[in-house]
């Protein structure tokens, strides 16, 4: 897998995140002190896991030849400060000439998405301070915003 660059300057909250070849914003609502010209980081979050939901279940599809027209994953997340317990609930639409059986297959696949895998195990971080990735690695340019 690519590697994911944020990057932040003075506009605050405004980050870009980029691979190589794309570059997407993410953002705050201007209620907090962002500018809203992209989805805030749990947003995003959900949204990997309904990218790969649809994903998975289009791969599938396709694989077993079955008519699904178009697949469609609303999903919430909620995190609990409390429990720090995180819920995400997956609500999903499967359109085509489906049977019973393959509607619930379908169900089963979206919970074998490579997201879904990675969130519901035990997760580690290694996070570590380096003093100028620039030197090392190749770093695309952030394009001006439009004002």
């Amino acid at each position: 897998m690519a590697t994911i660059t944020a990057s932040i300057q003075r506009t605050p909250y405004e980050t870009h995140l980029s691979t190589d070849s794309q570059v997407i914003v993410a953002d705050e609502p201007v209620d907090i002190g962002g500018q809203d010209k992209g989805m805030r980081p749990g947003e995003l979050l959900a949204g990997s896991l309904a990218a790969c939901t649809v994903m998975t279940l289009r791969m599938y599809a396709d694989r077993k030849g079955w008519p699904l027209e178009s697949a469609v994953a609303h999903v919430d997340y909620t995190n609990d400060p409390e429990t720090k317990r995180s819920l995400f609930t997956v609500r999903l639409v499967l359109n085509g000439s489906l049977s019973e059986e393959q509607r619930v297959r379908l169900l089963e696949m979206a919970d074998r998405c490579p997201v879904h895998r990675t969130l519901q195990n035990p997760i580690d971080f290694n996070t570590i301070l380096v003093d100028d990735m620039r030197s090392t690695s190749k770093v695309p340019s952030i394009p001006e915003a439009a004002d």
